[in-house]
């Protein structure tokens, strides 16, 4: 089991590669086959299949079916010359298919039938194996373009699993930095935690309440080329730096609640999202969250995931009191010790995970807010947050105005504006908020910084670091707690 999951290390070295086994010219007779990976426009595979001196070629966006009756896109493209069943190399700019090719696999096949509308073959290679059938989607007796290829008989491998739909991540629990070198170390990143489910050619990311929030973050997708034909589920963060190159919560705010299309792209742009990688919860069938975190995370080494806006930062094992020194130097937001021999346990928060924070913050509802005065005169001027209780009552924290760029009040005053009732969310007893406020629903759920509380329970110096949720994203009431 343990080789089966470790991803295939095919060669980057672009070459004419030597003649295949088998095939004409080595007195079997049988035709030849050939699947390249063609990183063009877009990322796809070609299939190509010898017959009457020529290369019937598909383009697989999706790459190959692997599981019995799976069905895949096939686009039917010109017949290639023989000189593609060794091709590897780059097509330059300017040229048809324009891009790097290598070869994935290649050998012999067996045609099982061929004709104009139904094309079956058992293919013999290193690492493709078994018989697949290929049939036009168009009507007509003409030509079509668009197939479907589909996986005849056994799946490709026999023990694997179908992709979880849906993962839920592990959470870490708040304390004192552990010592030992059975503790591996990461730096605590200020973004949204984001699960990335991807197959060949399609990539989804999660938020951790389980929203597809991959249309904010389109920079991300290309992120399946690196990944070539694996299926992966990893765990990570989707994080923006600032210009001393720090990660910053409240940059990010300005990518997490777009929708519209055009301003997506322009803010991709201007202000891009990384993917920071820390865990590999499944990969090609296979799910890897039984396994020690030191094997998950060599697993994850392997598939060498460093891009313009991924990356994979090493842990430390040992000198965790350095990397939370460093971390302060740096003004980043803390530490997370993770055991090395601890699996992961999706949706639960364990023990063995620790995060050390270098500054106090929680998650809040916003209750209400005041009007501002002077510089903020006809706006907002403080927002009323409170603390979810596990009853489900919403007990009053204090008032945060600190922080809040222009940007973030014009946003705020329309978004609280449809949120409005006649009557406070916080409930009686403790702090009360201050008199002449404006309620609202507490559907918004916000991130706030303070230096310490009071004896009652009030933020001291709160500071305003942005939303972590909308309306529109249901929060588990379990789940909100003062340190996340």
């Amino acid at each position: 089991m343990a080789d089966r999951l470790k991803p295939y290390r095919a060669k980057r070295d672009f070459a004419r590669s030597p003649e295949p086994a088998g095939g004409e010219g080595s007195g079997s007779g049988a035709p030849r086959f050939v699947v390249q990976e063609h990183s063009a426009t877009r990322l796809h595979w070609d299939l190509r299949l010898e017959h009457d001196g020529a290369l019937a070629s598909w383009a697989l966006p999706n790459f190959l079916p692997q599981a019995a009756g799976d069905n895949l896109l096939a686009v039917r493209t010109e017949d290639h010359p023989v000189d593609y069943l060794t091709f590897e190399g780059d097509i330059p700019q300017g040229s048809y298919g324009a891009g790097s090719m290598r070869i994935f696999d290649r050998g012999t096949f067996e045609v099982i039938t061929w004709g104009p509308r139904k094309v079956e073959v058992e293919l013999h290679g290193d690492r493709l194996t078994g018989a697949w059938a290929l049939f036009p989607i168009g009507r007509g007796d003409g030509p079509s373009h668009e197939w479907m290829i589909h996986r005849m008989g056994e799946p490709l491998d026999p023990v694997a699993e179908p992709m979880p739909a849906a993962l839920v991540p592990m959470l870490a629990t708040a304390g004192a930095l552990p010592e030992g070198e059975g503790w591996a170390f990461e730096v605590k990143w200020d973004g949204v935690r984001a699960l990335c489910h991807t197959t060949p050619g399609r990539l989804s990311l999660r938020s951790r309440a389980g929203q597809d929030i991959s249309a904010a973050y389109p920079e991300l997708g290309a992120m399946t080329r690196a990944l070539h034909e694996h299926r992966v589920i990893l765990d990570g963060e989707v994080v923006a730096f600032d210009a001393d190159g720090r990660p910053s919560f409240q940059a990010l705010q300005r990518r997490m609640h777009v929708r519209n299309e055009a301003r997506v792209r322009r803010l991709a742009r201007e202000l891009p999202a990384t993917y920071v990688i820390f865990d590999l919860l499944w990969l090609d069938g296979h799910s890897l969250m039984g396994l020690p975190y030191d094997e998950r995370r060599a697993r994850l080494a392997e598939l060498e995931l460093h891009g313009p806006h991924w990356q994979t930062p090493e842990a430390t094992t040992g000198g965790g009191a350095q990397l939370l020194e460093a971390a302060r130097g740096l003004g980043l937001e803390g530490v997370v010790a993770k055991r090395r021999d601890g699996r992961y346990l999706p949706g639960r928060r364990s023990s063995a995970w620790v995060k050390v924070k270098l500054r106090a913050s929680a998650e809040l509802r916003i209750g209400g807010w005041l009007a501002g005065s002077g510089g903020r005169g006809g706006r907002i001027g403080a927002l009323l947050v409170g603390e979810e209780q596990p009853d489900g009552t919403l007990r009053y924290v204090g008032r945060v105005g600190s922080g809040l760029s222009d940007a973030e009040l014009e946003d705020l005053g329309a978004r609280l504006a449809a949120l409005a009732r006649e009557r406070s969310p916080f409930a009686p007893g403790g702090s009360r908020p201050p008199r002449g406020a404006h309620w609202v629903t507490p559907g918004l759920l916000a991130e706030v910084a303070y230096t310490e509380r009071s004896s009652a329970g009030l933020l001291r110096h709160p500071v305003w670091q942005g939303l972590r949720g909308g309306a529109d994203e249901p929060l588990d009431v379990r789940e909100v707690h003062r340190e996340r």
